[in-house]
Parts: C-alpha cells; sequence; structure tokens
C-alpha cells in the first residue's frame, strides 16, 4: 500500500521512474527511497529485475510498484496510465502521484553517414517522442508543486563522434524541460535536466565500464579523475523532487565529475 504525502509541506511523495529496473533508474528509484519517497517504476522486458528493485525498496521501508512500459509505443501510454492511477486511487485515495522522472531509454553509437532511418526513429521515439506524450498524459495526475526531471546527458555539450542522434535528441529533451518549466509554472510544478556523463552501467551495452580503453580515456578527460557511477547520479535526481531545491526550475544541471572542462 502506498500513503499518498504531500511534499509541498517538507514531506515526501509518491515518485514515477521510467526505466527504473536497471543502471541509473535503479538507482534512482531506490536513492529516491532512501529519501523517503514511496516508488512507482516502470521496466520494458524484464519483470525479474523489476521486481528485485521492488523489494529492495520495500526493504527500505517505502512502498513500490512496477509496471511494464514500452515509452517508444505512445499509443501504449493511456493503459499504463490507466492500469497505475487505478493502483495508487485503490492504495492512497487518489491517482495522482508527485515526481515524474523521464530516465528510460538506450543507446545508439554510430557515425552520422551510417544512421538508418529505423535507428534515428527508435532514438527519437524512446528518448524525445516518449517524453513528450507520457508527461503529457502524465500531467493531469502530478500533484500541484510536484516536479519533473527530465535524463539527458553530457553528450548535448560534450561532442563525441557516432553520438549526433543521441545527442541531438537529447538537445531537444532540454529545451522542451524550459519549455515544461515556464508552461507549468501556473501549478508550481517544476522542471529540470540532469545530463549525466559517462556512466559504469550496462547502458550501451556496458561499454563505459567493460571496455578499459574507453573507460580509462573518460577517466583522463574528468576533473575529478575517474568514469561516474550509479551512485553520483540518484541523490541529484532525488535532490530535485526534494523541497530544498523547489526554487530550482528550467536548469540543466551536468552530472560528470567535471568530464571534458
Amino acid at each position: 500500500m502506498i500513503t499518498k504525502k504531500n511534499p509541498p509541506d517538507g514531506r515526501v511523495g509518491i515518485a514515477l521512474v521510467t526505466g527504473g529496473s536497471r543502471g541509473l533508474g535503479k538507482n534512482m528509484s531506490i536513492t529516491l527511497a532512501k529519501k523517503g519517497n514511496d516508488v512507482i517504476l516502470t521496466y520494458n522486458r524484464n519483470l525479474k529485475a523489476a521486481n528485485e528493485v521492488v523489494s529492495e525498496i520495500q526493504s527500505l521501508g517505502q512502498k513500490a510498484a512496477a509496471f511494464q512500459l514500452d515509452t517508444s509505443k505512445v499509443k501504449s501510454f493511456d493503459n499504463f496510465i490507466g492500469e497505475m492511477t487505478e493502483y495508487l486511487q485503490q492504495q492512497t485515495g487518489s491517482p495522482n502521484f508527485d515526481f515524474l522522472i523521464n530516465n528510460a531509454g538506450i543507446g545508439l553509437y554510430a557515425p552520422f553517414e551510417d544512421v538508418t532511418e529505423e535507428q534515428w526513429d527508435e532514438i527519437v521515439n524512446i528518448h524525445y517522442k516518449g517524453v513528450f506524450f507520457l508527461t503529457q498524459k502524465a500531467l493531469p495526475y502530478i500533484n500541484e508543486s510536484g516536479a519533473i526531471v527530465n535524463i539527458s546527458s553530457g553528450l548535448t555539450r560534450i561532442i563525441y563522434p557516432g553520438s549526433s542522434v543521441y545527442g541531438s535528441v537529447k538537445g531537444a529533451v532540454e529545451i522542451l524541460t524550459r519549455y515544461l518549466a515556464k508552461e507549468l509554472g501556473a501549478r508550481k510544478i517544476r522542471a529540470n535536466v540532469v545530463a549525466p556523463g559517462a556512466i559504469e552501467t550496462d547502458f550501451g551495452g556496458g561499454r563505459t565500464r567493460d571496455n578499459k580503453e574507453i573507460n580509462a580515456h573518460i577517466a583522463s578527460l574528468t576533473a575529478l579523475g575517474r568514469v561516474g557511477l550509479p551512485d553520483d547520479i540518484g541523490g541529484v535526481v532525488a535532490f530535485l523532487c526534494a523541497q530544498e531545491s523547489y526554487w530550482i526550475n528550467g536548469q540543466r544541471i551536468e552530472v560528470s565529475g567535471g568530464q571534458a572542462l
């Protein structure tokens, strides 16, 4: 059972984290729970991993639930929102929640001249179209004084060959976030971007984590001398959902350890 709370009074609330079953999304979900939030997370295929995250959150004393969602399929969003809000209504007496973290995504590493239309469509559908319309459909259920955190990438600033599609689409998300901050201000809903640098996860096939040459190269370009870890990101996302960060709005916060300064 998820207990409804009202974050504007300094208390915590209910967070929806897309792609919360692995990688950065898993870390965000668990960190939000450690800060006292209840969590709804989505997964695409791996129900077992999602249930493991739910169990870990429950072991922290918070409530959690997992729902299947493919963020590239906009036509599935109505069913997802219906299932989630029905669950919340049953558990809390309200279909509403407080924080939306648009995190779900995949990588694409391909030279500009080799990118196919199918690859382009997949990345745009997941990282921009999906973010846009999921946020739109979730918006009626986000409590006043809630928060939206969109996950972007250091690759909107750091130009790395082979990331033209991914970096460009994340740039669009950053602009969208500023529009959300402006247009949702009347409801006191703030919107910000967290842009991680290179992080050791299974993202993109684990290339940053598992390729020693890539890892060492990125570490050499980073002021703090190493590649990022999931724990470097989750706390920043949780902070942007907390009352202490209420006056931060429409901002891009890069969390990269000073990569490529």
